[in-house]
Parts: C-alpha cells; structure tokens; sequence
C-alpha cells in the first residue's frame, strides 16, 4: 500500500497532468484555429509564423510549460505545486480571445483534432516502455509534443491528406454532377482583388429580377466554398449561377473553372493584394486572367477599365467594359454625386443611351462596382428600365464601405481586407464629406516586401482627405504615420493607440466641432491581431 507521502506525490502529479492537459487543449485551439485563417494551407501558415512576431507568440503562449517541467522532474512537494500554478498561467495565457472569425469546428478540423490526440497517446505509450525512467520520459515527451505543436499541425495535415482528398474528391465529383443535370444552367464568374464580393451581391440582386439566381454565400469563394454551395443549395428551377471565385495562389482560379464552366466571367479588378502569397503582381494578374480564358469563344468576358492593369491586358474574347472613367468604355458611370443620403449618377450603355440611378450606397467604387452589375444584368436582357428600382434597393455588403448612421455620427465602414486602391477610393468618398473626416486604420496587410512602400502612400495620399487620423498599433502603422508626416498632416490630430477600442475611445474624446464622420479602414484578421 501506498503511505501518505507518495498518496499525495501521485495526487500533486495527477494534478498536474489534468492542468497540463488543459492547458494543452487550449493551445492545441488556437493553433488549429491560426491553420484554418490560414486556409489549411502549409505555405501559408509557414509565412504566417515567420512574420508578425508570430513564432515569439507561440512561445509566449507555452512558457509556463517550459518552466513547469523541471519543477515537475525535480519531484519535491514544493516543486510540483509550483508546477501546477505554472500550468494555471497556462491555461489562463491560452484562454480563447473574442474572434473577428472564430475556429469553426468543421468536421476536418475534428479529424484533426482526433489524430493530434491519437499523436500524444502513442506517443505516451511507448514512453511507458522506457524503463525505470518512463514517468519523467513521459513527461518530457509531453512537454517535447506541447512545444512543437505549431510544427505538429503541418504533421498531422501530411497524415491526414489522403483521407482529405478523398473525402474532396467525392463531394466535387458530386458538384460536378449536379451540375451536369443542368445543361441550361448560366454560370457567371466573379473575381478580382477585391470589389468580387460587393458584385457578386449586386449582380445576384439585379439578375433576380428576371432569373431564378443563386450565387456562393459569404466568402465562400474557394473550390470547396463553391461545391459545398452547389451541394446543398442548388435547386433544378436555379437559371443563372454568380460564382465567387478567390484565390491566394496561381492556378486557384482555374480550378475553380474547370469545376463550373463558366459561360460568362467579370473581372473587378487586379492590385497588389495577397502579395505574400503571390510573390509577384504578375502572378496575379494571370491569376485573375484563368476566368477569362476559361469563358467560351460565344461567352462574354466584362471587365473593369478604370484598372489600369485589366485595361491594358489584351484578351481575345468578346470584352464588354465598364469603369467610371474615359470614354472608350461600354458602360460608363459618371455625374456621381455623394451625400448622407447614398449616391446618385448616370449610366451611358454600349448604344450611347443615358440612364440615371439612385443607391444608398457611398463612394466611386461602388458605384463602379454597381456599373459593372448593371453592364452584366443589361447584357443578358434586363432593360435599363427595369434595373433602377433593383439598384435603389441595393444595401451594403456588411464592411465594405457600409454607411451606418449612429447618433449625430455617420460611420463609414470599411473594415474587410483593406487594399491600397479601395483604401484610396474610401478616402475620396470621405473627403467628399463636409462634416469633421476621421480616419481609424491599423493600416494594410499581406503585402510582403511592398508593406512599408503601400501603407505610406496611403498615408500620404490620406492626409487632405482627413481632419483627424487614429491609427491602431504603433509599429503596424509606423509607415502611414510617416506618410501623413510626409504630407504635412498635423501632428497634433494624428492619434496612435494600441487597441481597436482604444481608437473608438479616441474617437470619442475628439471634440464635437461639427458632426462626425468616421471611416474604419481595414480590421485585421485574428491571425494578423
């Protein structure tokens, strides 16, 4: 029988085991939880931890077990019960945070969790069979595992990857004959940079009108996005499908193509946006291309010609226009007029016809991104006529220059993904305002070697456009502030802060000359936070 002293060392032991074993499973969240912002992609995760001091991150987050374990080896009463708090400072470290984006306990992300457990049991196993030894092997095989988790998770996808192409496999073959069935199915593609999210709203709003239109939710705009979407929404009545179409990385979009056919695509624009993946603008551009080559010799390929990248890309297929400036355009939005209210401009179409349209929607690139809808909407058959009150009735994508009226206080928001051309448009839809203009930015991301070079120009070019700039974190926006010092911006009415909240605080003090109107640019990902 055991006597009191080593009842209490297995007890004192055992606590710290069901300690360290929550503390674990709370790493093991947030770690899978960074993997899935990172699209379950190795590349993408491997570039996450390299930058944004992310790896000092994680190994702040398993301190306290490093420094339990020799506590817990020394084996003395004393040691073991400060090992135990260290494992509470664990688990408090690793307490789950509010999310932008929270984990999403997908069924693949439950596979992965299962086959990390199954990792640490083996491994716990065969260091049962060391020896003498075998319970400070376990342990330290333990802590071994708790440390390289961030590395484990790139092991525990290579184990899982058949399983998951299978699995993917069967569910695109099932898209694809769903698809199949429905030979008269319209299927129109949407991609660029950004602006394919608030089209491909627009344009589903402005086709419903006249078709049975289905388009992909959210941002369901990858591969599995768009066959989870045609699985479980797809109706045999559906007559035309708007397909968001993503892409981080060469080839993306064509293999989203060669899964819809798409019979008409539109491209809403190309900029140096997910540069860290892409590594390079032309990567892009071809990119976004793969939908216009995927478009069939009789399909239509529309394209935004107020980017200078899309407008001087020669293409050999049918090409319908659209943009907000010059006049070799097919259809051209101009006389924009912006107020509290939403905007008002006219639409000149392929015949030079004129057409005037009202939205309570804000900024040039909306309605940029409304002409394009309409140019689409026109081409395959809805009158102009027809489309005005669709138009009205348009609301804003949530976070995408979203005008919201709080109080005495108008807010712009404009917090998704933010990238250097729509930041910029942003900026001259608030400067059209007469009321007191704050700017509240932790600036752009994703844009590898050109990180420095694009947020100062967004800095510079921000500082006649606003009366007052709060930008969130003094390092991330170190290159806007250099670009409104640049510029001439008062120094006085340039505010820094470290936390979102602590802007909205700012934002407050500001006193109340005059009302306020506050455009939030960008909101960081939780992965980027």
């Amino acid at each position: 029988m055991f006597d009191m002293n080593e009842m209490l060392s297995i007890i004192q032991v055992a606590v710290w085991c069901v300690l360290f074993v929550m503390g674990t499973v709370r790493y093991e969240r947030y770690i899978v939880h960074m993997f899935q912002q990172n699209s379950y992609k190795p590349r993408e995760y491997m570039e996450w931890m390299q930058v944004h001091s992310n790896i000092g991150r994680l190994l702040g987050k398993c301190l306290y077990a490093v420094i339990a374990l020799p506590l817990v080896l020394i084996g003395n009463r004393g040691c073991v019960i400060a090992a135990c708090v260290m494992n509470i400072m664990l688990i408090l470290v690793n307490k789950p945070q509010p999310a932008k984006k929270p984990l999403v306990y997908t069924n693949r992300v439950k596979r992965m969790l299962i086959t990390t457990f199954l990792i640490y049991v083996v491994a716990v196993l065969l260091a049962l069979f060391t020896g003498e030894y075998r319970i400070r092997v376990c342990e330290a095989v333990l802590l071994v595992l708790f440390i390289l988790q961030p590395f484990l998770i790139l092991l525990v996808n290579l184990i899982n990857r058949p399983v998951e192409q299978a699995i993917d496999r069967h569910y695109i073959n099932d898209a694809v004959r769903i698809l199949r069935e429905m030979p008269n199915l319209t299927i129109i593609g949407v991609t660029g940079s950004y602006g394919k999210t608030s089209v491909k709203y627009f344009l589903g709003k402005l086709l419903s009108v006249q078709y049975n239109v289905l388009h992909t939710p959210g941002n369901y705009n990858t591969t599995l996005g768009v066959v989870r979407t045609i699985r479980e929404q797809m109706k045999p009545f559906h007559e035309i499908f708007v397909c968001e179409m993503g892409a981080r990385e060469v080839g993306d979009i064509k293999e989203i193509c060669d899964l819809v056919h798409p019979s008409y695509g539109i491209i809403t624009s190309i900029g140096p946006q997910h540069l860290q993946s892409f590594h390079t603008i032309e990567n892009i551009i071809s990119t976004k291309f793969e939908l216009a080559d995927a478009v069939p010799a009789d399909g239509k390929v529309f394209l935004n010609y107020d980017n200078d990248y899309i407008r001087t890309h020669r293409i050999d297929k049918n090409v319908v226009s659209y943009g907000t400036v010059g006049d070799d355009i097919s259809y051209k939005a101009y006389d924009i007029a912006v107020s509290s209210s939403g905007s008002s401009f006219k639409v000149r179409d392929e015949k030079g016809d004129e057409y005037e349209f009202h939205t309570h929607l804000v900024g040039t690139h909306n309605v940029q991104n409304i002409a394009g809808a309409i140019a689409v909407a026109h081409t395959l058959g809805i009158p102009m006529e027809k489309l005005r009150y669709p138009v009205k009735q348009l609301e804003s994508v949530p976070h995408r220059l979203q005008l919201v009226k709080q109080g005495n206080r108008i807010i712009l928001d404009d917090s998704y993904n933010s990238n250097k051309s729509g930041f910029k448009a942003a900026l001259d839809t608030l400067a059209m305002f007469k009321e007191l203009r704050i700017l509240m930015t932790p600036g752009m991301v994703e844009l590898g070697e050109r990180q420095y070079e694009e947020n100062k120009e967004v800095g510079v070019y921000a500082a006649d456009k606003c009366d007052y700039a709060v930008l969130v974190g003094k390092e991330q926006t170190k290159p806007i502030q250099d670009g409104l010092k640049e510029a001439g911006f008062a120094g006085g009415k340039m505010i820094v802060v470290d936390t979102l909240q602590e802007a909205f605080q700012m934002v407050n003090a500001i006193p109340d000359e005059k009302q306020k109107v506050v455009l939030i640019e960008n909101d960081l990902p939780d992965n980027y936070a």
